[in-house]
């Protein structure tokens, strides 16, 4: 197989942690390993510091990619209890509106359905998606009170069996709802957390913190259910979540994997292993992303990618400012080499050619 040309990809679930704790991203450095991973928009999540619910929040935020973004980029608006009408302002500007229903912290866990009806009644039709973290039974009561509502929904990070089945169920009967999956759920169990490099020192000592991220890594039948029901999934999506080593071997560890720089050469394996078809990877890293999310086409870019690379992941030579990988060590095929944005190299033999700010707003 000679060089593979695909499209600029899109991540449609990245936290680059800007505002608030650029020591473990920003948009310069995010961007720049997203580009280094075949990706030219990225869209951000609002559960930053402080979280963008409001108008000076979010403007922070865009202020800050409109003057570092390498490539192109969206922000999402964040639901709150209090925010329904504020964050309804913002629907023409904001990537989609993203709803917290399990496993966050602050004011963006949303714990009252009342407050889920009414961003769900406030967001306007044809605004970006609303994008909702929700597992097992917040899962099943979105579903229900969306379809009330006549409103699409887009699941983010679905990780288990029983949710990939309400999901293929919910589209079977008509209901309109999206999902996205994380390559980190379709190549690691519970059973493979021992395996991530530093989980367990050579001395003995365990850092389980390595392991933590949200949804928590699920059993292998999970991850074969996933495999099994690549039909319903519409999108691939990293869920890009870095922190650093000495936060994850803390007392506190913060859930979470960075993984631009990762996803793209593991599902190239997939296609390489026949797994996977490249047909199914553009469609859910481009064709599919750019219609949910009503994204613009970027003329004249593309990814080049040189299948006969064999290499190691290695966290050393990653433009992720949070210096890890689970993936450390595991042998891949495919190597991004040229990224071409609008026409002009972006990124080419390992250089992130495309200067801070010359990234556009996809709103």
């Amino acid at each position: 197989m000679g060089m593979i040309r695909l499209p600029g990809l899109v991540d449609v679930h990245v936290h680059l942690r800007e505002p608030g704790a650029t020591h473990k991203e920003d948009f310069d450095s995010g961007t720049a390993a997203a580009l280094a991973g075949g990706v030219t928009t990225v869209l951000a999540m609002p559960n930053t510091q402080p979280p963008l619910v409001d108008d000076r929040s979010f403007r922070t935020a865009l202020a800050a990619a409109a003057q570092k973004a390498r490539c192109d980029y969206g922000v999402y608006v964040g639901a709150s209890l209090d925010n329904p009408a504020a964050a309804a302002e913002l629907a023409p500007e904001a990537a989609g509106l993203k709803l917290y229903l399990d496993a966050t912290f602050g004011p963006l866990l949303l714990d009252d359905v009342k407050a889920w009806m009414a961003h769900l009644a406030h967001w306007p039709e044809g605004a970006g998606p609303i994008v909702a973290h929700a597992e097992g039974q917040s899962l099943a009561a979105l579903l229900f009170i969306a379809t009330i509502h006549k409103r699409p929904v887009h699941i983010a990070h679905v990780s288990r069996r029983e949710e990939i089945l309400m999901i293929r169920a919910a589209k079977e009967r008509g209901f309109a709802v999206t999902c996205e999956v994380c390559p980190h759920h379709l190549f690691l169990t519970i059973e493979d957390a021992p395996d991530i490099p530093g989980f367990r020192s050579t001395e003995g000592v365990y850092k389980p913190g390595r392991a933590e991220v949200r949804p928590r890594l699920a059993a292998a039948a999970d991850r074969e259910a996933l495999w099994e029901n690549l039909a319903v999934i519409d999108c691939f999506a990293t869920d890009h979540a870095p922190h650093l080593l000495s936060e994850k071997d803390g007392e506190d560890p913060p859930p979470g994997f960075p993984g631009l720089e990762t996803m793209l050469p593991l599902l190239l394996t997939s296609v390489l292993e026949g797994k996977l078809l490249l047909e199914d990877l553009v469609a859910r890293l481009h064709d599919n992303p750019r219609k949910i999310f009503n994204l613009p086409e970027q003329d004249e870019t593309w990814v080049e990618v040189d299948p006969k690379a064999a290499y190691e992941f290695r966290a050393a030579g990653q433009l992720t400012r949070c210096g890890w990988t689970p993936f450390e060590g595991w042998k891949v095929r495919g190597r991004v080499t040229r990224v071409v944005l609008r026409g002009k190299d972006a990124f080419r033999d390992g250089e992130v050619l495309a200067a801070p700010g010359t990234g556009r707003n996809i709103r």
